[in-house]
């Protein structure tokens, strides 16, 4: 099993049902890192706080989903670990600037987990493979896999939700990806994370949701 840094928070208090999916404080809300928080490195891995850059408008979007959810939990594969590139102790210091800062612009996540291990090992906690969820539900034992939402940039990260039964969103921010997503009943199409905030700012409508949705 790979590593995990956060804080555990206190549930928040009951909030309104958000779009068509009927999200409130019951729900999880699954984030991959690099494409979808920071700006991914073509080829190369962010190895230290200075390479690490917030994309447009997550702050905002973050403190908005930490308005409704429950759980907002960061699950990466940081295989960049496990070629060398970088240590344990590197990334968790990464990851408390990155806290921080989605803290100090009114925002949280509950627990971060990583997986360090190479690809080609084919490791149990790394995406697609369902290792760190599990762990996030044993930490979290409220966590409901049908009440949670993953939202990642890559084909992987669209299959982990999809084992689990999770909605998914799709960040479209690799080519490479863009063709083999299509294959996948994937619900939400964006091109950051901030667009969800639409979706999840409407109010409930009770329509058909079974054709994906481009924001």
């Amino acid at each position: 099993m790979g590593g995990k840094t956060g804080r555990n928070d206190e549930m928040q208090a009951n909030t309104p049902l958000c779009g068509d999916w009927m999200v409130d404080d019951s729900w999880t809300l699954f984030l991959d890192r690099d494409g979808v928080i920071n700006h991914r490195i073509l080829d190369a891995y962010v190895t230290d706080i200075e390479e690490f850059e917030f994309i447009e408008g997550v702050w905002e979007a973050v403190r908005y989903c930490s308005e409704i959810f429950g759980k907002i939990i960061v699950v990466t594969n940081q295989q960049g670990i496990g070629k060398g590139l970088m240590t344990e102790a590197q990334l968790s210091g990464i990851h408390a600037h990155m806290q921080t800062r989605i803290e100090q612009s009114g925002g949280r996540i509950d627990a971060i987990y990583y997986c360090p291990f190479l690809a080609e090992n084919n490791p149990e906690c790394r995406k697609p493979n369902t290792g760190m969820a599990a762990q996030a539900q044993s930490d979290f034992p409220e966590i409901d896999f049908e009440k949670s939402i993953m939202v990642g940039d890559s084909v992987t990260d669209m299959e982990f939700g999809l084992r689990l039964g999770m909605k998914t969103i799709f960040i479209q921010t690799k080519a490479e990806d863009a063709a083999a997503a299509k294959r996948l009943p994937i619900d939400l199409y964006c091109k950051k994370l901030y667009d969800i905030v639409s979706f999840l700012s409407k109010k409930p409508q009770h329509k058909d949701t079974t054709t994906p949705k481009h924001y």
